[in-house]
């Protein structure tokens, strides 16, 4: 597995895998920006959440690039309280990227879109803006799991940050995976 970074293309190995939630812990050698994770329990319907990502690289190219929008509900499809509805617009390359709040904390990881088959087959609407994050709770004990990262994991951020700041900070964390 690689990893393209900012300092160039890097490889990475698989240190965990926690397939309940599609969370896996990467390792790879070098220098970076880590984001702090906070409890999701914190979170409110209506807080404004961003990812930045790499969505439909052979389409859009390899620039990253930047989703805005709300949490839309404390759970996921049916209840599911283990996710957020998000109403941040994503594709395919979105998923597995950081959902962060405005002040850079991490809140949820990006993870999947509504069904539109199923959408289509229930209501015989397109599905628009439903999209599912992974809640911050169930990472930081997945990442508490092991101790290295344990130890190493940031303090909340508790200022107000510019929004530009904080979309810098999600920018510089984001590496787009190449799985293969």
């Amino acid at each position: 597995m690689r990893l393209v970074t900012a300092a160039g293309i890097l490889s990475a190995k698989v240190v965990k895998v926690d397939a309940a939630n599609d969370l896996a812990l990467l390792k790879v050698d070098g220098k970076f920006a880590p984001l702090p994770v906070v409890s999701s329990r914190t979170v409110k319907m209506g807080s404004t959440v961003a990812t930045v990502g790499f969505p439909n690289v052979g389409l859009q190219g390899f620039a990253p690039k930047l989703a805005k929008g709300e949490i839309a509900s404390l759970s996921g499809a049916g209840d599911d309280a283990w996710y957020f509805q998000i109403s941040v617009p994503v594709q395919p390359g979105n998923s597995g990227g950081a959902l962060v709040d405005e002040r850079g904390n991490v809140v949820g990881v990006v993870a999947a879109k509504l069904s539109v088959a199923a959408a289509v087959a229930t209501s015989g609407a397109l599905p628009e803006n439903v999209n599912y994050a992974v809640k911050s709770s169930l990472l930081l004990s997945f990442l508490e799991s092991v101790p290295e990262v344990s130890a190493k994991l940031k303090e909340p951020s508790t200022k107000d940050r510019k929004f530009e700041d904080v979309v810098k900070s999600a920018e510089q964390a984001a590496v787009l995976v190449l799985v293969y």
